[in-house]
């Protein structure tokens, strides 16, 4: 894009190669494979958490890397670039390990983060259900307490990883009648009696992850798996929520990126009427709008980067990132496609892949119409 970036350190940068490598030796070559089998296998995950690639940001005295948010950026960008879609690595690692490690209690964490960091537990969280989308304060799933356990009962979908999960993160209302009030995290094992797992859900893109219904029926855990405090669970999510719509957008900006040097390349090899497609005007200008976005968001998000690794990136200002990055992305995504004509339309290609795998970006993690209403508060 050539802009100097000085954002990640030496760390970062040998980090950016061990993932490179990893991806490429154990990954590209599985995609079509995954793909059919609609979920990721679980030696994979096993590999990567013995390389060290999962939960990089959690402390080394429970597993994990001891790194920063620009180590998991640094993951991110390397997904991106090989056009890998299918392992749950960022949604286990970077938006649901830091809940347990954030909010629960040395007890939990060290019952369950060592196996989470080596990729023998797969996690989830499920917060959405079948009635509610990103409203999360008209939740129906209900934990009642009864002397040292909750009862579950309620259903959730759309949830990543639903399938390989050995532990989800369950949001529920423990008083019913609270509102947000009521809201707590529950962590539910996927062997407890009663709870099951439904379809893997068949999308548009991303067809090598898993997302699956969960089912909770009479479900019992003990009060110990209460991340935080009862009723807190509303505000527990909100904090983590900025770093999960950051991590949304990181994605995109370097999405941008990868796409527009394959459709590059492509316009200026793919003749047409005796000459490239470069060769014409059309071309070119929708290319130079294109780069002109992308080093836009790519400046934008190196900014935020800064922050949140500082830890300061606020609530509003990871909608902007999510919202703008994920925004252009979709928009310049349709113009490369048009560019590669009916090869466009074909999975092999890259610009097709991330045209079906990107579009839930401006879906999940709060729409993009959830991102302007927060923006708007603060104008």
């Amino acid at each position: 894009m050539q802009i100097t970036r000085s954002i990640f350190r030496d760390d970062h940068e040998m980090y950016r190669t061990t993932v490179r490598r990893f991806l490429e030796r154990e990954c590209v070559h599985k995609q079509a494979e995954w793909d059919k089998a609609g979920k990721v296998d679980r030696e994979t995950w096993l590999k990567a958490g013995r390389e060290g690639l999962l939960c990089v940001t959690l402390p080394t005295r429970y597993g994990g890397g001891g790194g920063d948010f620009g180590h998991a950026a640094v993951f991110a960008e390397e997904f991106a670039r090989t056009g890998v879609s299918g392992p749950g690595f960022r949604v286990h690692s970077d938006i649901i390990a830091p809940y347990i490690n954030r909010i629960g209690n040395e007890e939990q964490k060290q019952r369950w983060l060592p196996k989470v960091c080596s990729g023998e537990s797969i996690l989830a969280i499920a917060m959405t259900e079948p009635g509610t989308g990103s409203d999360l304060k008209a939740i129906r799933t209900t934990a009642i307490r009864e002397g040292d356990e909750y009862v579950i009962n309620g259903s959730k979908t759309f949830i990543s990883n639903g399938l390989n999960a050995d532990l989800i993160i369950v949001v529920c209302k423990t008083d019913p009648g609270a509102g947000a009030k009521g809201v707590s995290l529950i962590v539910v094992e996927g062997d407890r009696p009663g709870f099951r797992r439904g379809r893997n859900l068949d999308k548009v893109g991303c067809a090598a992850q898993d997302t699956s219904e969960l089912f909770f029926d009479e479900v019992r855990v003990p009060v110990a798996n209460r991340l935080g405090e009862e009723g807190m669970g509303f505000s527990y999510l909100m904090g983590e929520l900025p770093q999960e719509r950051f991590a949304i957008a990181v994605t995109a900006a370097a999405k941008l990126e990868v796409c527009l040097e394959h459709t590059l390349k492509y316009v200026k090899d793919r003749k047409a009427f005796n000459q490239t497609v470069w060769d014409f005007q059309n071309t070119k200008f929708k290319l130079a709008d294109i780069k002109a976005q992308a080093i836009a968001v790519r400046l934008m998000i190196d900014y935020y980067l800064g922050e949140h690794m500082r830890r300061r990136l606020t609530l509003e200002e990871a909608a902007v990132a999510k919202l703008f990055a994920t925004e252009t992305l979709g928009k310049a995504l349709d113009e490369m496609v048009q560019l590669h004509g009916g090869y466009g339309y074909m999975l092999e290609y890259p610009v097709a892949r991330a045209f079906a795998d990107s579009r839930v970006s401006r879906i999940y993690g709060g729409t993009s119409e959830v991102m302007r209403d927060l923006i708007s508060r603060k104008l």
